[in-house]
């Protein structure tokens, strides 16, 4: 082991990937998973049956308090009041100028105690913008990354497999989770995921992951060639969550970009603390609200559309979109992948609003050369389950 990596943190399923040789790469800080081998047939596996995904790296926080529910609607786009026990949303965290400080979930346990996963690059960012907006307002806030870990099963036949294991998981709605006593620890099981596909999340005890992987190998063997489930690395999560129209913070969404401008209304109340008759007094405006309620209503610049590009070169981010006659630049590529699912290249851009209609013809510059495209709406890929 290098250096290098003995520098960066591991993950508790950290010898998991090691005794399976997988290519490790640092990945903000963390020791991830790129890949055990080819990351087409990792995806191509998730689409078909199911893979196994060490999230570790995502935030966890743990936010217990009488004010708990209100901070949480101050720095969260979505509504928090509302939500029921055992509930999941997802939402936004913006800055004042209505750019995304990062998209996280939010799971309510009950009135006084909630739990947010973040993005890996933006955990210890978000904990100083909390710290600094929160005045007088009580709550405790524990950061959990490092004492848990989490894993994400995701494809077609993981609610099957969990059948055999438990009946009350497969009954789970989406965006819902349960709490459950394994392996002589609590466990957190939400219906949630980042692939496009049906499948899970779950956050465990660190200290008991090792156990973990060795009741899922019980109950599938994800070594054999036929297992229902085989890991699957960060390569293969990127291009499942790019078919599937999923953004991803540092390309879609950053500081400088408005969750309206990506698509993300459903993830805004922008009306939120406005309408006493469908929430409380104490139900107050969010961090940037003023400024998505101007974007929406005087209509984003630009957009988040999908391109489908012709021949056998992808796109990457930062690569410019033309206008087909070469003269205006008219966008920027975000996230780019040859789709294993479509066998075509595919790639999402802000375009500039005139030029959002799906069926457009547009040029991206790879560089050396042009390659033509086409405008469509996302996601690329909506699964049948």
């Amino acid at each position: 082991m290098s250096a290098a990596t003995e520098s960066l943190t591991h993950t508790p399923f950290h010898q998991f990937h090691v005794d399976r040789g997988a290519k490790l790469i640092d990945f903000t800080g963390w020791d991830m998973p790129l890949h055990y081998g080819s990351i087409i047939e990792e995806h191509n596996q998730v689409r078909r049956s199911g893979g196994f995904f060490d999230v570790s790296h995502m935030g966890r926080f743990r936010i217990t308090g009488r004010d708990v529910r209100a901070f949480l609607d101050l720095v969260c786009t979505r509504q928090i009041w509302g939500m029921s026990d055992g509930q999941v949303r997802y939402s936004m965290i913006c800055n004042e100028q209505g750019g995304t400080k990062d998209d996280v979930l939010i799971y309510r346990y009950s009135e006084t105690s909630y739990s947010m996963v973040c993005n890996a690059s933006n955990r210890l960012k978000l904990l100083e913008h909390f710290d600094a907006v929160r005045g007088d307002m009580v709550f405790k806030l524990t950061d959990e990354t490092e004492s848990t870990a989490m894993i994400a099963l995701q494809g077609p036949k993981v609610m099957e497999m969990l059948s055999s294991f438990s009946s009350e998981i497969p009954t789970l709605k989406r965006y819902r989770f349960i709490e459950k006593n394994l392996i002589l620890a609590r466990v957190m099981i939400a219906r949630t995921g980042y692939t496009g596909e049906d499948g899970v999340e779950v956050i465990l005890p660190a200290k008991i992951a090792a156990r973990a992987v060795q009741l899922m190998q019980r109950m599938v063997d994800i070594d054999s060639s036929d297992s229902m489930i085989k890991p699957a690395g960060l390569g293969a999560r990127d291009s499942l969550r790019l078919e599937a129209g999923m953004t991803l913070y540092g390309h879609e969404i950053t500081e400088e970009i408005d969750p309206v401008s990506a698509g993300l209304n459903f993830a805004i109340k922008l009306n939120k603390g406005e309408d006493p008759e469908k929430s409380p007094a104490e139900v107050g405006r969010f961090i940037g609200q003023d400024a998505l309620q101007k974007i929406a209503f005087e209509g984003p610049k630009r957009r988040l559309m999908g391109l489908i590009l012709e021949g056998r070169r992808s796109a990457r981010q930062g690569m410019k979109v033309f206008t087909t006659d070469g003269g205006s630049e008219i966008g920027l590529v975000t996230s780019g992948c040859s789709s294993p699912t479509l066998h075509k290249c595919i790639a999402m851009a802000y375009l500039d609003a005139a030029h959002c209609t799906p069926g457009n013809s547009v040029e991206i510059d790879l560089g050396r050369t042009r390659v033509s495209a086409n405008v469509t709406m996302l996601p690329f890929y909506t699964s049948s389950g």
